[in-house]
């Protein structure tokens, strides 16, 4: 079996991307390894380690006094050899890239991972249970993150860890989303209101992601979940009121509602995504069973992460 990352042998990490929680992922990460048993090595978009705006700037001067090594390399536009080579000399690869480089990204980042003999492998899992949504479900990426999972169980050379996170808090309140909109003071309850969803703010996960890979003993080839709040959007609505003292338009949008939306712009990724939040199955589990809560680690609940946002606006 592969050595533990506190191994006292020189096992390199290599981190894919260092966006919103690719850098949450960083920031907790980077202050807990040794440079010189656990090189830390990040991959961003070329563009960004060349470019001259302040923020492209600022983000590389942040991860080099962090003690990482940054790499400009291009997963959406490289082969899988390609991406096989780049992470050959690394033990750990965790992937913090996400949707943006399009579809059969993950599927190839996690083949190039088991033609590397990469030992373990953190593929970007942060959603849903993709175990139980499965294929078909309204938004069809999530196809691909089931397939990343048949992909890793079909083999037994690499270790792979998933953690499940649930949709990212603050997706509740994006406008374009359309669930909670504290502009127009509106909520809409997907598929109705006792459907229920797991959340976590992109902090917190780069908090217990960081747990999970320091982990002893390790966890080997199996889903670690965590959570940051689970509630149905019933009582996301009571607590937006709660919170802000303010009374919303509620909206309940039926599975009829959503697939007539989503009949109309079948190529709206927001329409998608309601119409797969709202299904419930897969989209929650009990915080009291999750990694966070074994280990009395204290995450942001919905309620925590709405008042931080209104108390900075």
């Amino acid at each position: 079996m592969p050595d533990a990352i506190s191994s006292n042998s020189v096992l390199p990490v290599l981190v894919l991307g260092a966006g919103q929680l690719g850098l949450a992922v960083l920031r907790e990460l980077a202050p807990r390894l040794d440079p010189a048993l656990n090189p830390l090595t990040v991959v961003i978009a070329p563009s960004s380690l060349q470019s001259e705006n302040a923020t492209d700037i600022a983000l590389v001067r942040e991860l080099k006094e962090l003690g990482a090594r940054v790499v400009g390399f291009d997963l959406g536009k490289t082969s899988t050899d390609e991406l096989a080579d780049l992470f050959r000399p690394f033990h750990t690869v965790v992937s913090c890239t996400g949707f943006v480089a399009g579809k059969g990204t993950q599927l190839k980042i996690t083949n190039a991972a088991l033609e590397a003999g990469v030992s373990r492998y953190f593929p970007w899992q942060f959603g849903v249970d993709y175990d139980i949504v499965g294929h078909g479900s309204h938004q069809d990426v999530f196809d691909e993150q089931y397939d990343v999972r048949l992909l890793l169980r079909a083999q037994n050379k690499t270790e792979w860890v998933i953690v499940s996170t649930g949709m990212f808090t603050s997706f509740l309140f994006e406008p374009a989303f359309d669930v909670v909109n504290l502009e127009r003071k509106t909520i809409h309850g997907l598929g109705s209101w006792d459907s229920r969803v797991t959340v976590t703010t992109p902090e917190d996960i780069g908090l217990l992601t960081t747990e999970i890979i320091l982990a002893e003993p390790r966890f080997v080839d199996e889903v670690v979940f965590v959570a940051g709040d689970t509630l149905s959007y019933g009582q996301l609505a009571d607590i937006v009121e709660e919170v802000t003292g303010e009374t919303f338009t509620r909206e309940e949008w039926t599975h009829s509602i959503l697939a007539k939306h989503l009949e109309g712009q079948p190529d709206d990724t927001m329409a998608k995504y309601r119409a797969a939040f709202a299904q419930s199955d897969g989209m929650h589990w009990p915080k009291s069973e999750t990694f966070n809560a074994a280990n009395n680690i204290e995450t942001v609940d919905v309620k925590g992460w709405l008042r931080q946002r209104l108390a900075k606006s």
